[in-house]
C-alpha cells in the first residue's frame, strides 16, 4: 500500500474529523484490536482532535498531532501503524515467518503459507487460531519487533492444511514510505 508514497504528491487533504464520527471510530478500533480503552486513551486522547487525511488509491490515514496512528483503505478494517504497534506490541494477534521470507516481507510482498508452517515459521495454536480477514502482526524469526501488519486471507488452521499461496496480504512493511513517516 505504502511502496510508493510520497506526502507531496499522494496526499489530497487534512480534514478534522467530527466528534461524533470519532466515536464510531473509536467503538471500531476497540472492537477490532486486542486493546483496552486506557490504552486506547493514551494514544488518542478524547480530548484529542483526530485528522483525516486523505491519499491517492482510497487510503485514509488518521492522525492524533500530526503523528499517524491508524490507516484504512477503502472502509476496509482499521490498521495500526507499524509505529503504534511497536510501541504496545499486544494489540494484534501474531504470526512469525521464517528467515527465508523476510527480505521480500521488506521488498513488500504478501506472505506464503510455507513461510509460515516452515521451521522458523510460527502461528497460532488451533484454539487460539485466526480467522480470515484479521489484522496481524508479522513477526520474522529471530528479531524482536513486528517487520509488518497484514490481513489473513485464510485462516491460521486453513494455512496449515493448505500451506500454498498467499496466507497473509502484506499491507505496511519495515521501511516502508508510510514508516518514514513520522508527522503528516
Amino acid at each position: 500500500m505504502f511502496k510508493k508514497f510520497a506526502p507531496s504528491t499522494d496526499i489530497s487533504g487534512h480534514t478534522p474529523v467530527k466528534s461524533s464520527v470519532q466515536r464510531q471510530i473509536r467503538a471500531t478500533v476497540l472492537s477490532q484490536w486486542k486493546i483496552e480503552p486506557e490504552t486506547l486513551e493514551a494514544v488518542w486522547p478524547k480530548k484529542e482532535g483526530l485528522v483525516h487525511v486523505k491519499c491517492r488509491e482510497h487510503i485514509s490515514i488518521y492522525t492524533v498531532n500530526t503523528e499517524p496512528i491508524f490507516f484504512q483503505h477503502f472502509d476496509g478494517p482499521f490498521y495500526p501503524t507499524l509505529r503504534l504497534l511497536h510501541k504496545y506490541p499486544y494489540i494484534l494477534p501474531k504470526v512469525q515467518v521464517d528467515r527465508g521470507a523476510i527480505r521480500f516481507l521488506l521488498a513488500g510482498a504478501h506472505m506464503m503459507c510455507p513461510g509460515f508452517t516452515s521451521a522458523g515459521g510460527r502461528l497460532p495454536p488451533a484454539e487460539e487460531g485466526i480467522p480470515t480477514e484479521a489484522i496481524v502482526a508479522i513477526h520474522a524469526e529471530g528479531k524482536e519487533h513486528a517487520v509488518g501488519i497484514g490481513l489473513t486471507k485464510l485462516s491460521t488452521e486453513d494455512i496449515k492444511k493448505v500451506n500454498k499461496g498467499v496466507g497473509v496480504e502484506t499491507a505496511t512493511y519495515l521501511g516502508d514510505d508510510l514508516w518514514a513517516q513520522k508527522t503528516l
